[in-house]
């Protein structure tokens, strides 16, 4: 299961992980300062209210006789106390008060100072902080590493390392916030370079590294040193989870999951959103139900987060409801402090396009209000084809962002609103490269190719870089199109300003090739490609099938196997079409066998109108309808339609399509391609009467076929011929110039060369 993988809100054990450290770091520093911490509340007493109250109206004298009432039994104790009210006030925000204590204060020692420096850290009070460390007539390796905490959490990454090099001496606590400090600033390596040069290792030490290789997704790196840990605990298996879940692998994340020797919440967290973040929505669900199923830990705030957009993933509402129905009997809706939960059920409803629910959460918790809801609320009201009303909370959004434009954008163009898309996209503040390509790929999808490239054209004079997506979309249209020039024009602005290969853009070049006949250019795109996924196989595959070449389609199928990569409904399609075209019988029923009986794939329709294609075309057409008869479902129209079309003109397949015809007349009695194919098959074996009652019948029924068409490219222009078009006058005489230059050209031969 390896997906690709965009950064969740929700994924933050690793975040909390890295932010938290340099605070715990510089907790640890104080484990010998046991008396001052147990003399230390959360919250405050009158008396010590009282002495915040005269510190920040200035009344020192008042403050110092407050000061001096305090109990302690001696001199340590009183500074102890004194200590403790310091650090207590400067918690709560009160840090110039905590410094009018510090400096009334008649006895200090080094833990006062560093409480006071911890204040100033703490509060972000950077500045006040350095010029405090300086005037300290004594440091100690605690005061040295809470500065270098405060550098490094305001990223200025190079003070905090020119105060680590000017260390008097460490400890093992200063070479991990050193370490902590790179890693939180991006510079992963120089972090490594700090982790060599420890003189001693701890647990911390180990997972700050490895934390920190799985936050930037540099899984090999963290697996080497995973690997030479030798004391892991839970917070070491737990990032390695996380970090193979972020990078999409999370088959291996599973697999760490199964063998780890002791879980917390946290590990089960990490990977219920692992399975939820990478689109196993079932996956996620039933490890959920695992963990319920564990007496000794209980699911938290995050684990429903995770669920929630897994609900709305595998779009199943009731359970939706009743997950939500399970937050509100916990209470857990009522800690959502940071608007998150809210979030995800906002998303949650708009999925399932239950805009009411959507609507109540978002309005009780409108102070919370984020840019992602109100997309989530557009998107809701789109999906369920309420455009006026997408529009109306569109006009009264708190929030609009890019993607609030290009949803309202997208939605008009997914109901042929095009003019009410361009209007928008006209009047967008700030138009990016996905805008753009959204304008691009909506007036393709109404069929509007040139004004698609007319914009693309226009993006690229602005000065606004293509995306690989805006690329893939015009290839596709192209091939869809059969548009080769314009095809060929792309790839080869492509190859000028793409520098790397993109998987989805050489998929798409295979793709448009091969639909727009020029197959070697397809073989040469998916030769080329460092890296095949399971759409670039198909693609192959398929392009060589509707071309003919059924050798080389079971070739690529071959090596596509030998490559691990697991084929699926639409392989076995491309294959046996190719064996159809082939007439291979005997090779289309191995793989039409193996499809289940190997790789465990229910055949779909198609397979087994592919069957009877293949059947037919070979002349056992007896074959085909009693192929057709033992069909595990009834058949539809496009059975008896695939049966109909293999019978011939043969005197000896007339009864098998008089019954095929029949069976489809039932179903689809204006079904023009059978009542033409039944009157060639009378006319065939002389049968006239029959035709002309089945004629007159078709004109009574007003049954027309559908005439052929063909068409062709010049100057930007598509020129459509129709089946029984009316030639213009000058046609005749532009036949006979072009068959003329044709014939000259040819007894030119080899001599002839056409430069480009």
């Amino acid at each position: 299961m390896r997906a690709s993988f965009c950064r969740p809100l929700c994924f933050t054990f690793s975040e909390t992980l890295v932010k938290l450290r340099c605070f715990d770091f510089y907790c640890r520093c104080y484990k010998t300062q046991i008396a001052f911490s147990r003399t230390h509340h959360a919250k405050l007493t009158s008396d010590d209210s009282q002495l915040l109250r005269c510190l920040s109206q200035n009344l020192f004298g008042e403050a110092r006789k407050l000061l001096e009432k305090l109990p302690a039994r001696n001199s340590y104790g009183r500074v102890v106390h004194w200590t403790s009210l310091l650090t207590k006030y400067s918690r709560s925000g009160c840090v110039d008060e905590a410094r009018m204590l510090f400096k009334i204060m008649p006895e200090r020692n080094i833990v006062t100072y560093n409480a006071m420096l911890s204040g100033y850290v703490q509060s972000g009070r950077l500045n006040e902080g350095w010029r405090f460390f300086e005037e300290m007539p004594e440091r100690n390796v605690v005061s040295w590493t809470s500065m270098l905490c405060g550098f490094a959490d305001v990223g200025r990454i190079d003070e905090a390392r020119g105060l680590f090099d000017a260390m008097p001496e460490r400890n093992v606590v200063s070479w991990n916030s050193m370490i902590a400090g790179l890693i939180r600033n991006g510079d992963l390596d120089g972090a490594r370079w700090v982790f060599e040069q420890m003189p001693t290792k701890n647990v911390v030490s180990w997972n700050a590294m490895i934390s920190g290789y799985a936050e930037h997704c540099r899984m090999e790196e963290a697996r080497v040193l995973f690997n030479e840990m030798v004391d892991r605990n839970v917070i070491t298996w737990t990032s390695m989870i996380s970090g193979y879940c972020r990078s999409g692998n999370v088959d291996e994340g599973y697999s760490l999951f199964q063998k780890m020797p002791e879980r917390n919440v946290v590990s089960w967290t990490a990977m219920i959103g692992g399975f939820a973040w990478n689109g196993f929505y079932k996956e996620a669900l039933s490890l959920f139900l695992k963990l319920k199923g564990n007496c000794d830990t209980k699911p938290n705030g995050e684990t429903f987060i995770s669920l929630v957009y897994a609900c709305a993933g595998i779009d199943l509402p009731n359970l939706g409801k009743q997950l939500h129905a399970q937050l509100i009997v916990n209470s857990w809706e009522y800690d959502d402090y940071d608007g998150r939960l809210s979030k995800s059920l906002i998303h949650m409803y708009s999925a399932f396009g239950i805009m009411n629910s959507a609507y109540f959460i978002f309005i009780k918790n409108s102070s919370n209000c984020t840019a992602q809801s109100c997309n989530s609320m557009i998107n809701g009201y789109i999906q369920i084809g309420q455009l006026d009303q997408a529009q109306h909370f569109f006009d009264n959004l708190p929030i609009r962002d890019k993607i609030s434009w290009t949803s309202m954008i997208t939605g008009y163009f997914s109901v042929g609103q095009v003019s009410k898309a361009c209007y928008l996209f006209q009047i967008m503040p700030d138009r990016d490269a996905v805008a753009w390509t959204a304008m691009i790929s909506g007036h393709i999808q109404n069929e509007l190719f040139a004004e698609a490239t007319d914009f693309f054209s226009e993006m690229m004079s602005e000065g606004v870089s293509p995306l690989n997506s805006t690329y893939s979309v015009l290839l596709g249209a192209a091939g869809a199109m059969a548009y080769l020039d314009p095809g060929r024009q792309f790839h080869g602005l492509l190859i000028k300003t793409q520098y790397e290969s993109d998987l989805f853009i050489n998929n798409s070049l295979i793709s448009m090739y091969a639909k727009c006949g020029e197959i070697d250019d397809a073989y040469i795109a998916f030769s080329n490609m460092s890296l095949r996924d399971l759409i670039s196989w198909n693609s192959m595959i398929m392009g060589f099938s509707d071309h003919g070449h059924a050798n080389e389609t079971l070739k690529i199928f071959e090596s596509m196997v030998k490559s691990g990569t697991r084929p699926n409904s639409v392989t076995f399609l491309g294959i046996l079409s190719a064996c159809s075209h082939a007439g291979l019988v005997h090779r289309g029923w191995e793989f039409f066998n193996a499809m289940s009986n190997i790789y465990a794939i229910q055949p779909a329709l198609e397979h087994y109108v592919c069957m009877v294609n293949l059947l037919g075309r070979a002349g056992k057409v007896k074959e085909a309808e009693e192929f057709v008869s033992r069909l595990p479902f009834k058949s539809d129209h496009a059975v008896w339609g695939a049966l109909l079309g293999v019978c011939g003109f043969g005197e000896t397949n007339a009864e098998v399509a008089r019954s095929a015809a029949k069976q489809l007349l039932e179903l689809d009695p204006l079904n023009a391609p059978a009542h033409v194919v039944l009157c060639n098959i009378y006319a065939a074996n002389g049968q006239h009467i029959e035709e002309k009652l089945l004629r007159r019948e078709m004109g009574l029924k007003g049954v027309r076929k559908v005439p052929g068409c063909s068409w062709i490219v010049l100057q930007g222009r598509v020129n459509v011929f129709l089946s029984g078009d009316k030639l213009l006058p000058q046609v005749d005489e532009m036949l006979s110039l072009v068959f003329g230059t044709i014939g000259q050209n040819h007894k030119m031969g080899r001599n002839m060369c056409i430069y480009s």
